[in-house]
């Protein structure tokens, strides 16, 4: 039986391939660091992951202006705080995803993941909104 993280890389295969300039790579990556998460992992992998899933599922941003978020987060060198990490992390894992017909409905269930892991953090859906208006500012808006 494959792993979380060898069944990620196969995702990444079909992802990176894709033809979408909007990057639908990046909401892989985000909901599989969030979800995945340990307590004694670095904190920066898990608030980046939430930070990119609620731009994009709050904020209607594409993988491509996440990605360039990400970038401008990560020019400051701070000390990032680890969230507090729920027990269930989604209903919807990456074999979910992987079982999904590639195309449209794939493409659908990588939503349907992103916002499963994102309604579990729902309990730091305020501290994670705070720190994109800190960071980044209320009304960012990254052109495409």
């Amino acid at each position: 039986m494959p792993t979380e993280l060898e069944l990620s890389h196969e995702l990444a295969y079909y992802t990176l391939a894709h033809g979408d300039p909007a990057f639908i790579h990046q909401h892989a990556v985000d909901a599989f660091a969030a979800q995945n998460a340990e307590p004694t992992g670095k904190p920066i992998g898990v608030i980046f992951g939430l930070i990119g899933l609620y731009l994009h599922l709050e904020r209607g941003f594409t993988g491509r202006q996440v990605q360039l978020a990400h970038m401008r987060l990560g020019t400051s060198h701070r000390n990032w705080t680890m969230p507090r990490l729920p027990n269930s992390r989604g209903t919807v894992r990456v074999s979910d995803v992987l079982a999904a017909e590639p195309g449209q409905e794939r493409d659908a269930m990588i939503d349907k993941w992103c916002a499963s892991v994102w309604d579990a953090y729902r309990d730091v859906r305020g501290e994670i909104a705070e720190i994109v208006r800190r960071e980044l500012g209320v009304d960012w808006i990254v052109p495409l």
